[in-house]
This record gives structure tokens, sequence and C-alpha cells, in this order.
């Protein structure tokens, strides 16, 4: 291929591209059928509590660490999210090993203080977010127990009380 055709067919590409990105997405990966609502929610239900549910699901549907289930209302979960509100640990560190994204309401429960006290201080507002369920990043670490007590007492001396508030 010589110079110009090499140009002309690169920039008409780009140009393509520019015009519609997922043309090009939908091009390379075809139609891709996504995974059934009720196996989504099977999943986050599993990231609760059972391990060993979590590992086969994750065997038999790799991308199934990236789905989120939304119990209504935008009151969306991940099966990490599930696991860091009730404090399971051991679940929460299998999905980030296998590449979940921990969020801060997960790394509360998990007591990285170093990370979560960075992310507030730059920002602030978010000690009034919620997470899944409109459960409060004091939740998470009170759920965290010993290793998130450094962060329990740093929400509470940046005002924050434990509160009853669900998502309607």
């Amino acid at each position: 291929m010589n110079r110009k055709k090499f140009l002309a067919t690169t920039a008409t590409g780009a140009t393509a591209f520019m015009a519609n990105p997922f043309q090009s997405f939908a091009k390379q990966y075809g139609d891709i059928e996504p995974y059934k609502l009720e196996t989504v929610k099977e999943f986050v239900i599993a990231g609760h509590g059972k391990l060993d549910v979590v590992t086969q699901m994750l065997e038999e549907y790799p991308n199934m660490l990236y789905c989120r289930y939304d119990w209504g209302n935008g009151d969306f979960e991940e099966a990490i999210e599930g696991a860091g509100h009730v404090s399971n640990k051991q679940i929460a560190q299998y999905l980030i090993e296998k590449g979940a994204r921990p969020n801060i309401y997960v790394l509360t429960m998990l007591g990285e203080t170093a990370i979560v006290k960075s992310i507030i201080e730059k920002y602030p507002s978010l000690l009034n977010g919620r997470g899944p369920h409109g459960l409060s990043l004091l939740h998470h670490a009170k759920a965290g127990g010993e290793s998130s007590k450094d962060l329990f007492n740093y929400f509470e001396e940046k005002g924050l009380k434990e509160m009853n508030f669900k998502i309607k």
C-alpha cells in the first residue's frame, strides 16, 4: 500500500469511527446476547454469602464480575457490593482478585483506611453518599469490624451518624 492510499484509508476509517464509534464495536463483536436478568440476580445474591456459587458462576460466565442488578428504582448492586454490606471479606477479596472493581463502600468494609481517607479528603461530599440499598459509609465501616474501626471513628468525627435509610 502506498502512502496516499494508506492516508485515504485511515482517514476514512477514522472518520467513520468518529461518526459512530459503536458501529465499530458491533462489527468486531457482533450481536452478543446480554446475560439473562435472573442469572445476574442469582450471581449478585450469591455475592452476599455463597462463595461456591460465585466461583462456579464465574467459571461459566466470566463477565458476570461486572454485572449489576437493579432491585428497583435505581437501586443497583454488584456481587462485590453485596459482599461489602454484609461484611463478607472472603468473597470481596476473591472478586477483587478476579478483577472486580471495588468502590469506596467495599474498600471501607475491607478497612482500606489510607485509600478511603484520601478519597474523602479529595471529595468530601462523598461522606453523604449512599451505596446499594441506601447504605452509608458508616454502615460499611461498622460491617468491617475491627479492620474498619479507624474508618468508623473517622466518619463519626466527620459528623456521620447511623441512620435508617432505604431507597424507595
